[in-house]
């Protein structure tokens, strides 16, 4: 669970931006119908290999189809590995499904294809206002797909190792400052009992990069993209709090504190001692709590100066633009929108419920619950990725240039180079401007 779980926080995002490449016209939409035959629809889920949460998706559409007589929904399941692929064909040939799973920070992507409809959603039992604001996926103030949970970056350590080296126990309204942080880790390291005072997870490849790091860039006061206009990097990938944020990570190497390249199971360092604080997300909480008990100390991301920041965005559903049956897909989608889905699906995948109503069904995070410091982090701290058809681009992009920085290249370089690159696509794939 815990593997899986992380995955539908850092899904593959490459695949997805050669969809919308496919498309090659920005906004335009699919002429074409597709996905249905008269009111019987074809749903596309990523989850054949996730049987729980496959689970959830059959029981909504078997509850749909027997709710009323009038539509019939059908599912075509596909492994996450392959799921992308299909998706990128389908749409090249406007043969998509009427109904589709995709991973949040997609969204824009897939909007400005003209892959997905907009939504509404204002009939289901669940208001979209009720829900966490990175469940929601939206593009140029219109509604693209909803998911029913998030999951939330944390820190990992125990009570007795930080009580034994003298360092206090960050709160949610009094989180660690960049200054406390540096010194927590000075004093860990100095100790000589762990491998690694800090293991940040770099071991993974991919969109792990922009999901884990990128919210300690903007905590520093940069960004990923200027996020006023979405027409430039310049200024919040290179500017001077990109470079304090670039300079600040590469000496967490350099001062010994955090490995380069993480192992293949930073999880497993921490519960094995090796490791004394860990970044990491949600999805590791029970295996902690397994190892370690009431010593586990869950504890809220640094304030690095603009405010504590975690990723946000996961799995999320929506309604593809060439459905030759919308009215349908929408009933469909309002029908799952009722609160036992969310705690359904919450349960299913171990994951933060997307309203607070359903986290009081749901064990662990209700009020009190030790796991509602996740839902509180969702709720306050949480940043989407960039809301710009330009993400899959700008993802690939800082993930090189972060691992550059790591290994040593000049900070202020790379960052003017990953910037050049960035505003290059921009200015050349007419993309509309995010909203």
């Amino acid at each position: 669970m815990e593997s899986r779980t992380r995955r539908l926080a850092v899904s593959s995002i490459a695949a997805l931006a050669a969809a919308a490449l496919v498309a090659g016209c920005g906004g335009s939409g699919s002429t074409g119908s597709s996905g249905a035959d008269g009111n019987t629809l074809t749903l596309w889920t990523h989850n054949a290999g996730n049987a729980a949460e496959y689970g959830v998706v059959k029981q909504v559409v078997k509850d749909f189809n027997a709710s009323q007589s009038k539509y019939k929904v059908k599912i075509q399941a596909f492994p996450q590995g392959s799921y992308n692929d299909s998706v990128v064909a389908a749409a090249s040939a406007r043969k998509l499904p009427c109904l589709l799973d995709v991973d949040g920070p997609n969204v824009p992507n897939w909007a400005w294809g003209g892959y997905l409809a907009p939504l509404d959603l204002s009939k289901g039992q669940v208001a979209v206002k009720d829900q966490l604001p990175s469940t929601v996926g939206t593009y140029q103030g219109k509604t693209y797909a909803s998911g029913f949970y998030d999951v939330a970056l944390t820190m990992y350590s125990r009570k007795s190792v930080l009580k034994k080296y003298g360092i206090r126990v960050p709160t949610l309204d009094k989180p660690w400052t960049k200054t406390e942080f540096g010194d927590a880790l000075a004093e860990l390291k100095s100790g000589g009992k762990f491998k690694n005072a800090l293991d940040l997870g770099t071991g993974d490849p991919g969109e792990w990069w922009p999901y884990a790091y990128s919210p300690m860039l903007q905590s520093f006061g940069g960004d990923l993209i200027d996020r006023s206009t979405y027409k430039s990097a310049k200024g919040a990938l290179n500017g001077d709090k990109a470079v304090e944020w670039g300079k600040w990570f590469r000496s967490l190497v350099t001062k010994g504190y955090a490995p380069q390249k993480s192992s293949k199971s930073p999880g497993d360092d921490f519960r094995n001692g090796k490791t004394a604080i860990q970044w990491d997300g949600s999805w590791s909480a029970q295996a902690n709590i397994d190892k370690f008990g009431s010593d586990l100390a869950i504890l809220p991301p640094v304030d690095f100066g603009d405010g504590p920041k975690i990723g946000g965005a996961s799995w999320q559903w929506a309604m593809s633009s060439s459905c030759s049956n919308k009215a349908g897909a929408q009933a469909y989608l309002n029908f799952s929108r009722q609160t036992k889905y969310f705690v359904d699906f919450a349960k299913a995948t171990g994951t933060i419920p997307a309203t607070s109503v359903a986290a009081q069904q749901v064990k662990g995070y209700e009020t009190g619950g030790q796991f509602n410091i996740f839902l509180k982090e969702a709720q306050k701290f949480a940043v989407v990725r960039p809301v710009t058809p330009a993400y899959p681009y700008i993802s690939t992009v800082f993930s090189k240039t972060a691992m550059d920085i790591l290994a040593g290249a000049d900070v202020k370089g790379a960052l003017d180079q990953a910037v050049s690159q960035i505003d290059n696509n921009l200015s050349t794939s007419n993309y509309s401007s995010g909203s």
